[in-house]
């Protein structure tokens, strides 16, 4: 059931599962004293913190089967200290598969072309 709302994208060292799952979700909005509405109206709307980027990334990766001290180790090699123009597409991407859904075609569009822009066109 979580395939329809896990995003598989490389981060770091190669390609993880990230699913933001009703748990994950619940610690981001507990870590952000925001609701997920108001949450993706922040990554649609350029106003989101930084630090709400690599809790994404951290939690998706949880979510997705990884260890958290392993999520937490890859956040701290790979996002922490990078540009947000680096780490904000596969966040974007992990809250986007939550709220609308990952479906086949739009992983095998991404595979083949390694175009975020069909996802980004939300926040135009």
């Amino acid at each position: 059931m979580n395939e329809q709302i896990t995003y598989t994208g490389f981060f770091g060292d190669r390609d993880h599962a990230f699913c933001l799952t009703d748990p994950m979700l619940a610690e981001l909005e507990r870590i952000t004293g925001l609701g997920v509405g108001a949450l993706y109206f922040q990554f649609v709307n350029g106003a989101y913190p930084a630090n709400l980027l690599t809790e994404v990334i951290r939690l998706g990766l949880i979510g997705g089967g990884a260890d958290p001290e392993d999520a937490k180790r890859l956040c701290d090699a790979y996002a922490a200290n990078r540009p947000l123009s680096e780490t904000f597409p596969l966040a974007f991407e992990i809250m986007e598969a939550r709220w609308s859904g990952v479906s086949a075609k739009d992983e095998e569009t991404e595979a083949a072309t390694g175009d975020l822009g069909a996802s980004l066109s939300v926040a135009a």
